[in-house]
């Protein structure tokens, strides 16, 4: 008997779940290829970027010699002092140079990578302008040709020319983006408040 319930109610189970709808075809992919590296290096923007930061990168390399310079000679003259000594301990004036040379060159370290921080931070502030605009340029691009899918030539093996929409992102960009600014916003130090203490529960 409780298999014949047990039985009935399965199959009623079964008149009563719809069955299940048939997977829809998902819609072909319309793709479109695109050559970024020849974007970043041809659009008019970008160019003049690169230009600007070669500059910088070269001033950073100037002071870094200009500093240098002296610090080489100061070690030069400190060794030959030391070698001097023939194994006495240094003198006050001479500890006190040899304290002082340290000091400058841990300065000029320490300037050296600021600069080098500001150079990275305008780097980046360069390509984050760019992509801020070249998205949706890429987008505008894609709904013109009815394109569901965008790829980097990069990550093709094969491709049809008639995919490439390159010259038209290029085009628009230009038009869209004629300059950047290579110099980021300087950077504000958020000040923590800090946690009060809760009193603890007696």
């Amino acid at each position: 008997m409780n298999k014949f319930v047990f039985g009935a109610a399965l199959a009623a189970l079964a008149t009563a779940i719809p069955a299940a709808a048939p997977a829809q075809r998902t819609a072909a992919a319309v793709i479109v290829v695109i050559d970024t590296q020849r974007v970043f290096s041809d659009c008019n923007a970008c160019k003049a970027a690169q230009t600007q930061l070669q500059t910088q990168l070269q001033q950073i390399q100037q002071r870094a010699e200009q500093l240098n310079q002296p610090l080489q000679t100061e070690a030069q003259s400190l060794q030959a002092a030391a070698q001097a000594l023939n194994g006495k301990e240094p003198d006050a004036a001479l500890q006190q140079r040899a304290t002082a040379f340290q000091q400058k060159q841990s300065a000029a370290a320490q300037e050296i990578a600021q600069r080098e921080q500001a150079f990275t931070r305008n780097r980046a502030y360069v390509a984050q302008q760019i992509n801020a605009r070249l998205d949706p340029i890429i987008n505008q691009v894609m709904s013109t040709h009815g394109a569901t899918v965008a790829l980097d030539t990069q990550a093709t093996l094969a491709r049809s020319a008639s995919l490439d929409v390159t010259n038209e992102v290029l085009a628009a960009l230009n038009q869209q983006l004629p300059s950047v600014n290579t110099t980021a916003p300087a950077q504000t130090q958020q000040q923590q408040p800090q946690q009060q203490q809760q009193p603890q529960g007696r």
